[in-house]
């Protein structure tokens, strides 16, 4: 249940089922983004042993922050980590969270669900190179660096769904923070600089940890990235497009399924990506080169990927004959045999007016 809160007026229905991950009750602390409403929220979850027969031997809190956008909340995760424990060690104390709402505090514009001393929330796979979220990464490894290990090459699959947009869910059992981290990082992989592309496209909107409470919600959304603890939901075909059950990307759509292939093009984008990587984390260590980071690399890398296949479609889009080739393929880091699916279904979704003529692999 929710203890307290301020403002005390603020519609906080469901609030402790996304605070707090089904499951979390098996391990010791955890971290959580998620969605409510209008707002994103960060929570800090902490389970401490205690004899008591009403709390059946266990303390459990979640202390979070509602914000209109993701973007800052990590600057106050070691503050939540704090009070977290706090209020397990002394439950009832809210004077350390009231001074933090009185400093930063925003105003509720009266029943309009908007913060009027904050700006509108921008999604992740817009606009500009300079205009992406901010949101620094607290794992220790780094976030995008765990998100290549983890994925390996099968982060090209969920570049190329992230790209069309597709309903993107990842299952993981609790701990769920790093699986938070997960969602941030595929949103990353669909940005595009280039004016005038993806207006027509549905956002692809970062929901972070989302529950059974969020179905009815799922059910009306066309694009987006989250994660779950509950299993259930795989059984739930109509509300995903692409299920992320640990390593393992599958999809139920028979028109997605030539995309779980990893081809040629993938593995030599991988490489090159790896060996920016390594270039990178020679030029820190060598010559103490701090301006750069592995989070800029990352999304810069797909950000460039992105913007030459857009470029080269609105070229080809532009010109008398508006035949796309093989060449054309090649020319935009893709396979022109393997991607042949993928990039019939990008000119779809992005209502681009090619005619594709790069032909089928002969049977034998």
């Amino acid at each position: 249940m929710v203890e307290w809160c301020l403002p005390q007026d603020i519609d906080l229905e469901g609030v402790e089922f996304k605070s707090m991950a089904s499951g979390s009750h098996r391990i010791q602390s955890d971290f959580i983004y998620f969605r409510k409403g209008f707002c994103f929220g960060l929570a800090c979850f902490a389970n401490m042993p205690v004899e008591s027969e009403l709390e059946r031997g266990a303390r459990m809190k979640s202390v979070g922050i509602l914000s209109p956008s993701y973007t800052l909340l990590y600057r106050y995760m070691h503050f939540l980590e704090n009070q977290v424990r706090h209020q397990l060690e002394m439950p009832g104390h809210y004077s350390h969270l009231e001074a933090f709402y009185d400093d930063k505090k925003g105003v509720l514009s009266a029943g309009k669900g908007s913060l009027t001393s904050q700006q509108p929330v921008h999604w992740l796979p817009s606009i500009h190179r300079y205009m992406y979220p901010e949101m620094k990464i607290t794992h220790p490894a780094g976030c995008m660096s765990q998100f290549i290990k983890f994925f390996g090459e099968q982060i090209l699959i969920l570049w190329k769904f992230a790209l069309l947009r597709k309903r993107i869910l990842i299952f993981s059992p609790p701990p769920v923070g790093v699986v938070c981290y997960r969602v941030y990082c595929c949103c990353c992989l669909a940005n595009v600089s280039l004016p005038g592309i993806g207006g027509t496209v549905p956002e692809s909107k970062p929901f972070f940890y989302v529950n059974v409470a969020d179905i009815e919600m799922l059910e009306t959304e066309m694009s987006y990235v989250a994660c779950t603890t509950e299993k259930i939901f795989e059984e739930k075909h109509d509300l995903y497009d692409v299920y992320v059950d640990n390593q393992n990307v599958k999809t139920h759509r028979e028109h997605l399924q030539p995309l779980l292939k990893i081809n040629s093009a993938d593995k030599e984008k991988y490489r090159r990506l790896n060996d920016q990587r390594q270039m990178l984390l020679y030029s820190q260590e060598v010559d103490e080169d701090c301006s750069s980071c592995e989070e800029d690399l990352f999304i810069l890398f797909f950000m460039e990927q992105n913007n030459r296949i857009f470029q080269t479609l609105m070229e080809v889009s532009a010109s008398q004959d508006k035949t796309l080739t093989a060449d054309h393929a090649r020319g935009m880091g893709l396979d022109p045999q393997g991607d042949r699916s993928f990039l019939m279904d990008l000119l779809e979704v992005y209502g681009i007016d090619v005619m594709l003529v790069i032909d089928n692999p002969c049977c034998t």
